[in-house]
């Protein structure tokens, strides 16, 4: 089967990795990959927000399947593209990704369908913002309403800094269009997981899949801006079956309605970004696509057969398939970064020790995110977030000793190579 994956990062790689577990042989393209997808496929350079040459390559080659990764093709209807042009996609046309392309409009929706979520006030002057920001008490959450590539969102105590980001978002457009629209949200005490499910409004159905924790910060106690992610674990102890159940008709069965009943064709993933408070599951936001890093965590804990999911979703299927099956042992997530990362960084730094890991156990695995291949063949650094590695074991301290006592040997490295240390330590009793 020909698959044509979008996309170049940790989350594309795993994507094509688990699809190759499938019991049905499969040819892998990605565009544009990375060092890792070269191992399982072919590269074609061509960014996934290239449109244009994504649509022309999609027509030459024919792929029986495309998968879309990032948010910024599917938020500019490179899957309405797809689809109009006969080709079977995974992942939803502009009308769904709005969820995840404007957090005012996601806030609207999940108003209209009574979503649980918190109170906000939307903005679009920059002294309107500001003004309303001096009358309120920290904690502030602060969001741009568009796509800023995880970047886009500041919880802090500090009034000063907040009035900074306003200036920052608004008026130096620091995520161009998408801080024409500003959101001060109400500040909620609670864990943050990642919830998310296979949705098919065709058939009528989603399906959760297991739920994550991401850390989203750069620095060790939750400290410094936001990134992509710097790590993530699978499952969180907090998410028992009342939790899940709740998270199931409070959130996900009602967003599925809200979608069905708004005639949004959406086939593909929905990523609801949950806050588990005193009073249950809210929302903070949604994705309309798999996770960076999330993904990279669940899938080496999925025992379904990957392709046969995506496939289902795809031509509007979804609701024959069952339950998804899972390895019941948890899983750790370690991202490598580069020095600097989230600000500027350097590109082209040899990496080492890929040997090393290629004969590693099958309890750890290694995905490519921000790599690519040098003249010479050598793997070299080309992003912020250069590695994901995942280890799994019999509990989530088991897996956490297991993936940094593999990072400790220090046989993996690049030059600045830095990574977070408290992946999971809440997990873990006496951990903080």
């Amino acid at each position: 089967m020909k698959l044509l994956i979008v996309g170049g990062g940790g989350r594309e790689h795993a994507l094509g990795w688990a699809i190759g577990r499938s019991s049905r042989p499969s040819q892998l393209c990605f565009a544009p990959g990375n060092a890792g997808t070269a191992q399982l496929g072919t590269n074609v350079n061509i960014g996934a927000e290239d449109l244009a040459a994504l649509l022309a390559l999609a027509l030459k080659e024919q792929p029986e399947l495309v998968v879309v990764g990032p948010e910024v093709p599917l938020a500019a209807g490179l899957a309405d593209q797809l689809r109009a042009a006969g080709l079977k996609v995974f992942g939803p046309g502009a009308a769904g990704a709005r969820l995840e392309a404007s957090k005012v409009w996601a806030k609207e929706f999940m108003a209209r369908h009574q979503i649980p979520t918190a109170q906000e006030v939307t903005f679009e002057e920059c002294d309107a913002a500001l003004n309303y920001l001096e009358q309120q008490a920290g904690p502030y959450v602060i969001k741009a309403d568009g796509l800023a590539a995880g970047k886009g969102v500041l919880v802090t105590n500090d009034r000063a800094e907040a009035r900074t980001f306003i200036n920052e978002v608004m008026r130096d457009q620091i995520f161009g269009q998408a801080g024409t629209l500003l959101i001060i949200e109400e500040f909620l005490e609670g864990t943050e997981v990642s919830a998310l499910a296979f949705c098919d409004t065709i058939s009528g159905s989603i399906v959760p899949l297991e739920p994550a924790c991401d850390y989203k910060r750069a620095y060790e106690g939750d400290a410094g801006p936001n990134t992509g992610g710097m790590g993530a674990y699978s499952p969180p102890a907090l998410m028992d079956e009342a939790l899940r159940n709740r998270m199931m008709q409070e959130v996900f069965a009602p967003t599925l309605r809200g979608l069905i009943e708004e005639g949004i064709d959406y086939r593909g993933i929905v990523y609801a970004g949950l806050i588990i408070t005193a009073t249950g599951p809210k929302v903070l936001e949604y994705n309309c696509r798999f996770g960076d890093p999330e993904t990279q965590s669940l899938l080496p804990r999925l025992k379904s057969d990957l392709l046969d999911w995506l496939e289902a979703v795809a031509e509007g299927r979804l609701k024959e398939m069952g339950d998804l099956e899972w390895d019941t042992r948890p899983s750790v997530g370690v991202v490598l970064a580069a020095g600097g990362y989230p600000g500027p960084y350097q590109k082209g730094l040899p990496v080492q020790g890929l040997d090393d890991f290629e004969s590693s156990t099958t309890d750890l695995f290694l995905f490519h995110a921000g790599t690519n291949l040098a003249e010479n063949g050598a793997v070299v650094t080309n992003g912020g977030r250069i590695f994901n590695v995942i280890a799994m074991d019999s509990s989530i301290a088991a897996a956490r000793t297991r993936v940094y006592n593999k990072l400790d040997e220090g046989k993996l490295r690049f030059e600045e190579m830095r990574y977070r240390r408290d992946i999971a330590a809440r997990e873990v009793k006496g951990e903080v």
